[in-house]
């Protein structure tokens, strides 16, 4: 699968060890954040890259992982474009409902809180659910679509 991801300064150490975790389980990774930490860079940069590139990937479903201190700068930048829905996980069972429920396709995480083993543990969870496709949900994200 390949898998868009960005960070700002906050996340970057997180990054990295998500890269090199993704890149073992045979993803391909586009990164799109700095390759050093830079400290007065900004969160929205990042997040527009990656979901840009995702949106116009030419993959049938391309997913997205941002990392940032909160996650929230990350989730608010990337849900700002049609067709994004950005998800901020800290836990297994929000990473299961955001695929099952709302066909999440960015995947924000919160690099203060959470340790490297439970991101890697959030993203197999995130990456291995399949939405439901329940009517429900999907008329649910057909009206995020219609939004602003």
């Amino acid at each position: 699968m390949k898998i868009y991801l960005g960070s700002d300064h906050n996340g970057h150490h997180l990054k990295t060890k998500i890269k090199s975790f993704l890149l073992s389980n045979g993803h391909t990774v586009i990164d799109e954040g700095d390759k050093n930490p830079e400290p007065k860079d900004d969160f929205p940069v990042f997040a527009a890259k990656v979901v840009s590139d995702m949106l116009s990937s030419e993959d049938n479903e391309p997913m997205g992982i941002l990392i940032c201190g909160s996650g929230q700068g990350m989730a608010m930048a990337a849900n700002r474009f049609k067709g994004i829905r950005a998800s901020i996980v800290w836990d297994l069972t929000e990473a299961k409902m955001s695929r099952n429920d709302d066909d999440s396709n960015v995947l924000c995480l919160p690099a203060r809180i959470i340790s490297e083993d439970h991101a890697k543990s959030i993203i197999d969870t995130w990456l291995n659910t399949p939405f439901a496709g329940a009517s429900r949900f999907s008329r649910r994200i057909n009206e995020l679509d219609q939004l602003g």
